[in-house]
Order: structure tokens, then sequence, then C-alpha cells
């Protein structure tokens, strides 16, 4: 590669300037927000890919891309430009970056007293490099002691990345390793790091293969330096300002696109297991499942037919039924939904080289083309070899929604399970449409998976226009939370993976992707044993997405039941989920509106405490439970540090309270996840059916707090409208008593129509509400 260097400033534009690097290159600088700046390099003043799918502000992107120099969506605020001996200086109230010379960027932030404080640099020696075999690009910034580095999605290990060097290149990673393989399923390049004083995000808009290098790289010829290299596309950066860490996030999701709001029966449990419908009757399986959820008293909203309902003898074929298996779809269907259970269909995008429908699907030209060829790329699939069909291409997108609606909705299956859909075509060069321009498919393979899943979900919404939909995806890359939830892939069995998933599920959830979960109890390996399936079961509770899903090395299942002797603990621990459910569809309800995430690592809310930043394996749900799983085998207490706040916490189970700032020892026997909950908080949650109850966990002495519930049908549009409910609360306490205020808006009238206000265990001061004695509100 060679190094960029001498520039001369070429042009100033209202929101961006250009400079002439080398007489040859033009690297822009975009001022996009008072805290938002895009840096994009141009070789030879061209783009390699003149086009994004990860950039959404506002709105959704066109089919075809958003073009990659729109700056529709942005609030492009007035700047200045300061030429002098050092370079120039762009600065907005917030912000503000130097271009030296030769080519190095000093950036600064100014801070709450209105001075301007050191951000982030360049590495002052071969900042930003162009060439070598494939065209790729690299960028070194500075690397300092105290710097500290989160997100790049689900990337395995510990949750702060310091040290360590990561690739994006989507990979089937089955049976991965949670502490250290790399890479993995998803496509996000983006960091967050956290400063003295302030915290920046760094997203680069490259849909190639590439690589960060967080400290793992040490070069005596230059100061301690991170790198980012990608082997093709354009260098396209975003440098935002937080100042928090919480701030970062949600700056990225408003960068890339708000979460999808899906139906409220997503929340509850899915079942799920490869099986089911690999065996001969499949179908019968699948309805003994329905029986098993009744006689065993479990609770269940869905359930996920894996792959094998599509199989010809071993392999499996996208869109094909195998009546031998599954008889009767349109029954199969009609029983789980008399049974009060939706139905997900796992979807593939590649196919089979000997697919029944394979010649037909060629002759369309629908599939991504050999580099040397006009015939379709053959990939690796399955055990065997096939093509991958080719999202940029609108008579695909066509095809892929008939068949969607023919094979599936029409069938009674609710929702689209995309999966393996990591588009493994290691011929860089083979070719896409690309909506009427080709493009090689090393500039787009994780683009496939997003294409893939907006095809999907729209021929749902065509389909079922009144309700929102649900879809689920292993692969993708930034923007992905725009369609679907997402899960952390084909783990492997072990008291490992279930630490190392929640640093996982962290990492994602910090990186813009809230709606997600894990294969609860192990996808491949061994069977879990009793102890790890219970405390697996306590943690999978706990995150958005809970599904037990398993492919076990000797054919056993995950399923609730599997262990008879903790039986009455897993149902125990799902019936928590249950109740706790107008919690979760509230905190889904935020993070889709307000952009907050739903796991929260501990420093989340509480940077004010260094020590949040040590590794944990505890994390917070919503603001105001800190959940304590434990991951440690024969483990029947739990230390737990409690984060410093103004009021306390309180143990969810006994209703003792605990000032924060310190290590206390929970009891945590076999059938009890350890909970706390933040003083000053109330739970809402379900009880008795379709009841609601408030559990109010007021501050000790004179302490306050508020909150909000939500609740509409579950499934309509109708919330945009004012179709839903919103109560909302403040409490305030002394001495003597709890004074609870409440009110609500919204057109929505739930089944419930009092609301019952519990107070935790041990409180003894007499609660008002809206200045009356009493326990209930009425609506």
């Amino acid at each position: 590669m060679k190094t960029l260097k001498h520039w001369t400033l070429e042009h100033r534009g209202p929101h961006h300037v250009a400079l002439k690097v080398d007489d040859r290159h033009l690297f822009c600088l975009y001022v996009l927000e008072t805290s938002m700046f895009r840096v994009l390099v141009k070789r030879q003043g061209e783009l390699a890919l003149d086009r994004t799918w990860s950039i959404a502000p506002g709105q959704d992107v066109p089919w075809e891309g958003r073009p990659r120099e729109s700056l529709e969506g942005f609030g492009l605020p007035a700047f200045t430009l300061d030429e002098h001996e050092h370079g120039l200086t762009l600065a907005t109230e917030r912000l503000r970056v130097t271009v030296h010379q030769p080519l190095w960027l000093e950036w600064e932030h100014r801070d709450a007293h209105g001075a301007w404080q050191p951000l982030a640099a360049d590495r002052p020696t071969s900042a930003y490099l162009l060439g070598g075999a494939n065209d790729g690009v690299a960028h070194y910034q500075r690397r300092h002691a105290d710097d500290q580095y989160y997100g790049l999605g689900e990337k395995a290990g510990d949750l702060q990345r310091n040290g360590r060097r990561f690739e994006m290149r989507n990979l089937d990673a089955m049976g991965y390793n949670a502490a250290s393989t790399d890479p993995l399923y998803k496509h996000i390049p983006f960091t967050i790091t956290r400063r003295p004083g302030a915290s920046f995000g760094l997203f680069y808009d490259n849909l190639s293969s590439s690589w960060l290098d967080l400290g793992n790289e040490l070069d005596n010829y230059h100061q301690p330096y991170r790198r980012y290299q990608a082997e093709a596309g354009d260098l396209d950066y975003y440098l935002f300002l937080g100042p928090q860490v919480l701030d970062v996030t949600k700056a990225f999701v408003r960068l890339t696109g708000k979460t999808l709001f899906g139906p409220k029966w997503s929340l509850g449990y899915s079942g799920s297991t490869m099986h089911y419908t690999d065996a001969p009757d499949a179908q019968q399986q699948l309805l003994k499942f329905i029986e098993l959820c009744r006689e065993h008293q479990i609770p269940c909203d869905s359930f996920q037919l894996s792959s094998g309902y599509t199989s010809i003898g071993a392999k499996r074929y996208v869109f094909h039924w195998n009546h031998d298996k599954v008889p009767q779809p349109l029954q199969l269907s009609a029983a789980f939904h008399a049974a009060g259970l939706k139905l997900a269909a796992n979807i593939k995008p590649c196919l089979l080289h000997d697919h029944p429908q394979y010649a037909q699907v060629a002759e369309q030209g629908l599939f991504i083309r050999d580099s040397e060829s006009e015939a379709p790329e053959r990939s690796v699939f399955w055990d065997d070899e096939g093509s991958h069909l080719d999202f940029t291409h609108p008579r695909t997108i066509a095809w892929w929604q008939a068949n969607v609606t023919a094979q599936l909705l029409e069938m009674g299956i609710d929702a689209t399970w995309n999966d393996n859909n990591e588009y493994e075509v290691w011929d860089g060069d083979a070719r896409c449409h690309g909506f009427g321009q080709a493009i090689a498919i090393k500039h787009i393979r994780p683009v496939m998976p997003l294409l893939m899943m907006r095809a999907s979900m729209e021929a749902q919404q065509r389909f079922a226009p009144d309700k929102r939909p649900y879809l689920i995806s292993r692969s993708g890359c930034a923007g992905m939370q725009r369609y679907v939830q997402t899960w952390s892939g084909d783990n492997r069995t072990s008291w490992q993976t279930l630490r190392y998933n929640t640093r996982m599920g962290l990492g994602m959830s910090l990186s813009g992707l809230y709606n997600i979960g894990h294969d609860v109890g192990g996808f491949s390996g061994a069977k879990p044993d009793a102890e790890l399936f219970v405390r697996w079961v306590q943690n999978g509770v706990m995150h958005p997405r809970f599904t037990i899903h398993s492919w076990n090395d000797d054919h056993t299942v995950n399923e609730p039941w599997m262990h008879p002797q903790v039986t009455p603990a897993i149902r125990d621990a799902i019936n928590l989920r249950y109740r706790w459910l107008p919690y979760f569809y509230t905190l889904f309800w935020q993070a889709c509106v307000d952009d907050e995430p739903m796991l929260r690592p501990t420093f989340l809310d509480h940077e004010h405490d260094p020590r949040t930043f040590e590794e944990t394996d505890d994390f917070m749900l919503g603001r105001d439970v800190l959940v304590a799983s434990v991951v440690e085998q024969g483990q029947r207490s739990r230390e737990v540090y409690l984060p410093r706040n103004a009021q306390g916490w309180f143990d969810y189970h006994s209703g003792a309270w605990h000032a924060g700032g310190q290590v206390i020892s929970l009891d945590a026997p076999l059938e009890r996840l350890p909970l706390l909950v933040r003083a000053g908080a109330a739970l809402p949650l379900a009880v008795r059916g379709d009841q609601r109850e408030l559990l109010l966990f007021a501050a000790p002495g004179t302490g306050q707090g508020s909150g909000v519930l939500f609740e509409d049908d579950g499934e309509s549009h109708g919330w945009q409208q004012g179709q839903a409910l919103w109560v909302e609360w403040t409490v305030r306490g002394d001495e003597q008593r709890i004074d609870l205020a409440i009110t609500h808006r919204g057109d929505f009238r739930p089944a419930w129509q009092t609301l019952a206000v519990t107070l935790r265990p041990g409180e003894t001061r007499a609660l008002y509400i809206n200045g009356q004695a009493g326990n209930t509100y009425a609506l």
C-alpha cells in the first residue's frame, strides 16, 4: 500500500471540504452534525462503490442502496474553516478536527466548561494507505494507554476489546468457542472508544472483508496505534462524539436505522430443535411438543421450524416441503395456532445444484455469477455445492417473495427465520446484478443477508399488512436491526459458553443490535447436564430473545423437561419471564422509539463508577434491574458488585436493601436467579393472566424515582396513531409514607382496568396513590 501524504485545499462546500492529496486522490471531510463528522477518500477522485446500505438516518435506504455521497437525513450544521500554519481546522460548537501536513487528523471536543480537549488523533506517520493487490485501504489512529475499546458486534471474548485483532468476514462458525473464535457471523466494523472525559464512535462503512487491530500489533517505527484495513472498497468512516458510551451507541443506531418493533408474542418462549424436523415423523414430533408443553405446564408463544422440513434425503432444499415428514403443513400450523403458538420457518439463500428449482432459477439469471463466465457461482453449502441467490436483482427479490408467500405464509407460517446467510462466496470477483450496475461480491457480501431479510419482511408485510412482522436472521451487517431479531449463532454447550455468550450479547447491544439472545442450553456438542441447563435457562429468560435450540451430538433434545429432576426450576424460570413480560415489552418499545438498549453493561448507566468497567458476568436489563447470572458449576452463592448510585439496590427476592459501591454475597440456590432492582424503580408485571401489578421498590428515606408502562394490542401498528396505553408514574418517599403519582394517556384500553400496586417485601411505610391511601389505580 502507498501512504497518502501531501495535500492542498481543493474545494470548500457548504457542508464539506475536499483536499487534493498527492495530486491524485480526493480526501473529503463532511460536517454532518455538531458532534458527527465523516471522512471519505476517493481514490483517483472516484468511488469503488457508489452506494451504501448501512447508513439510514431518518428512513430506510432504497433497495438499490443510498447514494454514498448523499447528505439526506443529517442536520448539516454550520461550521468554521480556519487555515493556519499547522494545516486547517474545521469546527462546530462541539467537535473540531485539524488536518496536518503531511496528512493526519487530530480531533478535539468541547467539554462542559467550554474548553477544547483532546479526543482522538491519527497516527502522524502513515495514517492513510491505499493500494495493494486487491485495491485495499487502511487507516491508522493513535492508541493511548487509557483508551478502552468496545463494540464490533457479537465478537467472542471479553467485552473490552483492547489488545486484540478482529476480522470481519461472515462465516458459519458452528460450535464456536465463545471466548476466542474469530471471525463469526456478522459484519459490524464499529468501535466505541472511551477516554477520560469523553467517548467517541468510529464506524467504517465498508462491506468487504476487513481487520481491526486494537493493540495486538506493535511497530517500533511508529507510536502505538490501532488499525483498520479492508481488502477492497472505499475508506469511508464516521466519527462521532458521545460524550458518554450510551450516547455513542444511540447515535450509531440513529445513523444506521431504528430497531424494528415486532409483535409482543416474539418476547415469549420460542421452542426449537433440529431433532424434530430431522425426524422421519417430523409432524408428529412437532405436535407432541404442544402436548408436552401442556403436560409440563410450560408457557410457550412460538416454535421455530428448523430446515429438516425441506429435506430430500440428507440434504436441505429451501422452499421444498418434505411431505413424508410433514404430510399436512396446513393442519400442522392450524394445530399450533389453536394452541396459541406461532410458527417461524427456516429458509436459506443458497440452492444446492440438484435443487428441484435450480435449473429454472439459473435460467432466469437469479444467482450470483461466476467471475469468469456467465454461469452461476458454485460454493460449498451444507455438505454439497450450490449457488447463492443474488438479492441485488429485482427478479430474485420477486421470486423469493413469491416463494415465501406460497410455501410459507399461505401454509400458516407466521414468520421467517433467515438462516445460513453468511454468503461464503470466496470468488471475490463473482458478479452481482447490482440493480443494473454490476458489483463484485467482495464489495457487498454482508449486504446480501440484509436484502434477503428485507425481502422476507416485505413479503410478510404484504401478506398481513395490519400486523407487525417478526423475522430472525443469523448473519448481516450494520443496519440489520431495521428488519430482524438476531442471536449469537450456533454455540457449543459448556459453562464457558454460558459465561461468554453474555458478553457477546452485550457487545451486540452496544453495537446497535438490541433484540438479541442465544441458543439456550447450547446448540452443538454434548447435551447440557441438569445444573448447566437450569443456569442457562435462568440467564436466557433475561434476554430479549428466549429460545431453547439444539443439535446435540448424541441426538438428544434440549427441552424444558429434558431433566425431570430440575423441571420445576425450569418452569419457575420460564414463569418468571412471563411474569416480567410487561417490563420486557416496555423495554422493547423504548428500544424501538428512544433507541435505548434493552441489555446494558453495568457501566452504561454508571460511568461515574470506575469499577463497573471491570469484566463481569453481570448485566443490566433496562436501567432498573441488575441480573447476576450464575455461570460457574456448583456455585450456590454469588458475589455481586453493586454500582454506586445515590439510593442503593434491593434484592428482588427478599426485599433487602444494599448500598451501592460494594460487593455483596447473595444466596444462589439452583432454583433461583439472583436479581437486584435499583432503589426508586417499579417493575410492571403480569399477574393472574391479564392483570397487571406494579411492584414498587421505593427508595429508603427521601428517595424518588419514575417509570412507564407501555401496552397495546401487541401486534398492530395502531400504537403509532395513539392506539396504545402509556402509564407513567413518579414516586417520592419520606420516613413515614410513600407517595406515588400515576397518570395515563393513549386511546387503547387493555383487558385489565386496574393497576395493583405492591410494595417490596419488608416495606412498612404507608402507600398513597395520587394523594389517597390505597393500593390500586383505575384507568
